[in-house]
């Protein structure tokens, strides 16, 4: 049995026919530290502005706010790091960074959740005065920031992994913003305080869906788990089906080193008399456009195939198929 195997050693310093990162373009980088920003600066000021007027409901807005500015630093710097060139220490680069950052932000968005229903518990106990001016004009000013920023955010190339997960973000706060600004008028109106702490925890809770999202999506990579598109039966299913002169696949191993980077290792065993180039090019083909398969590693087991095309077998056990630098 022989393994093909292909190397990243001829990776760095010129170009090759596909790439390792995601198209990043200057227009990207720049929406999403301007979004950054705003982002930023606003959470600050919501947070102030929470505090002075005493709503709860600002605060956990403000909370949210900074997973929205935690979610496009994490994005910026992904961009940044993904264009450090690999070496012979960290053949795919720093991707796995992105996955690491999310998991640390998953875990710090659990810690605001809970504080935040912390906070509304005692309130409820213990109702506190709010001041419905002062938190209607901030959350006004919120829900404006978030809407010009989701509009900066979908102008051109939307398309990047990175900018999706920043508009869902965007999107998720200004529903806390809209929140804030109910809870501010039926304060004003009725001076029923509690709506405060209730909008709060439901504010939380667009926190903690993001949060779990976000901790099982890393936590799936970070085990080595197969893209829900690409498991290992559906593969093997796939090629058996699509590509004739394969007599079985096995061993098939399917990974994600990052957000929307799929990397397989699997060994193919093709029947007797076909043209073994051919059909592990076809392998090739199918795993790159059916599955989405940045690197598919193919190997050939040669047991009980007879015979075949090629003289030298050795030769296309060492190359990668369907794979040109």
């Amino acid at each position: 049995m022989a393994d093909h195997s292909h190397s990243h050693s001829d990776h760095h310093g010129r170009d090759h026919d596909h790439s390792h990162v995601p198209t990043v373009t200057k227009e990207n980088e720049r929406k999403i530290l301007i979004s950054f920003f705003i982002i930023f600066i606003f959470m600050v000021v919501e947070a102030v502005g929470g505090v002075i007027s005493g709503s709860l409901a600002l605060l956990a807005d403000a909370g949210h706010m900074l997973t929205d500015a935690i979610a496009l630093g994490l994005a910026y710097v992904a961009f940044r790091l993904g264009r450090r060139v690999a070496d012979s220490q960290r053949t795919f680069g720093y991707a796995r960074f992105e996955v690491i950052a999310g998991l640390i932000n998953a875990l710090t968005l659990f810690g605001i959740v809970a504080w935040i229903v912390y906070e509304a518990i005692e309130r409820f106990q213990e109702p506190q005065p709010v001041m419905a001016g002062s938190m209607f004009v901030v959350a006004i000013i919120g829900m404006l920031v978030n809407l010009f920023v989701l509009w900066y955010l979908t102008r051109g190339d939307s398309d990047h992994v990175n900018v999706k997960g920043a508009v869902l973000h965007v999107m998720g706060d200004l529903l806390g913003s809209v929140g804030a600004i109910i809870a501010a008028i039926v304060i004003w109106y009725t001076g029923w305080t509690p709506i405060d702490p209730i909008l709060s925890v439901f504010v939380s809770l667009l926190i903690l869906r993001s949060a779990w999202s976000l901790l099982r999506n890393t936590l799936h990579i970070l085990l080595e788990g197969a893209p829900d598109n690409a498991g290992a039966e559906k593969i093997s299913e796939h090629l058996r089906k699509t590509v004739p002169g394969i007599q079985s696949v096995h061993h098939v191993h399917v990974w994600s080193l990052t957000s929307g980077r799929v990397l397989a290792t699997l060994q193919v065993q093709p029947m007797e008399g076909v043209d073994v180039r051919t059909v592990m090019q076809q392998v090739d083909h199918e795993l790159k456009t059916q599955f989405k398969i940045e690197h598919p590693t193919i190997g050939i087991d040669w047991d009980g195939v007879a015979s075949c095309t090629l003289e030298e077998p050795s030769k296309a056990a060492v190359s990668h198929a369907g794979h040109s630098h």
